[in-house]
């Protein structure tokens, strides 16, 4: 939850700090080391076809620009996808990724600042509507 200047509470699920440029510099540096080979360096996904399963079944890494589908995720969400992998984020027992699971790997900042970093990526109209679609998640999650 946070308190706007008036006084007004307002929920949130917001995880990430796309404003803050020490957060999100971070974050780009992280993203080359661990996200980049497969996510791309310009954040465009491994094929233009990313939702197409490849030729072992799992779907090629998406794009994490306006055009594919991160920002149709709540900040939560797309922090468990990245600790703990699609399946177990989305409660998917059979699926099989090849998203690797960061648990013990990058610490949960970290995951915060690479996440960071591909919002702040984002045109302000995708980041409004991110922002709009945390608030939504928190209004049906918190109590």
């Amino acid at each position: 939850m946070m308190f706007t200047a008036g006084g007004t509470r307002e929920v949130t699920a917001a995880l990430l700090h796309p404003d803050d440029r020490e957060v999100t510099s971070r974050g780009e540096l992280l993203y080359s080391q661990y996200c980049a080979a497969c996510h791309g360096a310009d954040l465009e996904g491994q094929t233009a076809d990313w939702r197409t399963p490849g030729a072992d079944g799992k779907l090629p890494a998406p794009p994490h620009d306006e055009t594919g589908h991160t920002w149709h995720h709540p900040d939560v969400l797309l922090f468990d996808i990245t600790k703990y992998g699609v399946a177990a984020a989305a409660q998917l027992d059979e699926y099989e990724s090849a998203m690797p699971i960061y648990q013990g790997i990058l610490q949960d900042h970290e995951i915060i600042a690479i996440l960071s970093f591909i919002k702040s990526t984002w045109p302000k109209d995708v980041r409004d509507r991110h922002d709009e679609l945390n608030r939504r998640y928190a209004r049906k999650t918190l109590p």
